[in-house]
């Protein structure tokens, strides 16, 4: 039951954080939520709940569809043989290893997506297959795909809702594969399900509740600060693994989130000194 509590109150401000960016719930949910649960508890129930949210992102940004579709074709082809691969770790790789690997590819994306890096790619079908294959397998391990997707897509020169609509139809469509290959993998488990109505009033109330709050503050502040608590999230994690799977026998251990949260303080300290300088 606290494990319950705790996972409704995580959800609500992810959430919140997923209405106002259009992306964010898995990053800040499963951060956190491994810290008590596994990933082939939490996988399933958030992959269900991901099929509905980016459907619903999709249809609010279907405007924009027709002028993204064809840019992010082969991101979505790209995600069948990462998805697959994907589905074979989580039912097969031992649940603390598999926490481990999640926190430590999270770790490196968070902080690129935090020090702002913007590089366009000319060759997106390429890119897009190469990308798609490595966010299909970051997303069927972890169900995080936002940081990658939302550097690559920021890069493209997308309008704000063609970036939205961009990054919906490649969620759902990663969600939607992911779903179905882990009911052929038989991961959908009655424990997974009743994670279902903890989840769900977040949702319901925090996505709606970003929308309006992003109206009100300025969106890359916002997704900074976001960014900022999701990589102290994760170190944190990283580093109480390291400790649990006896890696790092000592408190030594917590010196990766030490350095992590250095690294960041910086990068905040310039972000918000570069913001004082353009305004």
């Amino acid at each position: 039951m606290p494990h319950l509590l705790a996972l409704v109150v995580i959800t609500l401000g992810a959430a919140v954080v997923n209405g106002a960016l259009g992306y964010g719930f898995s990053s800040i949910t499963v951060p956190l939520a491994l810290l008590f649960l596994t990933n082939r508890v939490l996988n399933p129930a958030l992959v269900l709940i991901e099929v509905v949210l980016n459907g619903w992102a999709l249809w609010v940004n279907r405007a924009a569809v027709p002028l993204v579709q064809s840019r992010v074709r082969w991101v979505v082809v790209g995600l069948i043989p990462g998805v697959i691969i994907g589905t074979l770790i989580v039912s097969r790789v031992h649940p603390g290893w598999l926490k481990l690997g999640t926190y430590a590819a999270l770790l490196p994306l968070i902080l690129v997506q935090a020090a702002g890096l913007r590089r366009p790619v000319r060759n997106e079908r390429a890119a897009g297959m190469v990308l798609g294959g490595g966010v299909g397998l970051l997303y069927a391990v972890t169900t995080i795909s936002g940081p990658p997707l939302a550097v690559a897509l920021n890069n493209q020169g997308f309008s704000k809702q063609e970036f939205r609509a961009a990054l919906a139809l490649v969620r759902l469509a990663e969600a939607s594969m992911t779903a179905i290959a882990y009911a052929a993998a038989g991961l959908f488990i009655g424990e997974s399900f009743t994670l279902i109505p903890a989840i769900l009033p977040g949702v319901l109330v925090g996505v709606p509740l970003g929308a309006v709050l992003i109206r009100h503050l300025p969106p890359e502040t916002f997704r900074r600060i976001c960014m900022s608590f999701d990589a102290w999230i994760v170190s944190f994690g990283l580093s109480t693994l390291l400790r649990d799977l006896h890696l790092v026998d000592s408190g030594a251990a917590y010196g990766v989130m030490a350095l992590v949260v250095t690294i960041d303080a910086w990068l905040l300290f310039r972000f918000f000194t570069r913001s004082r300088t353009t305004h």
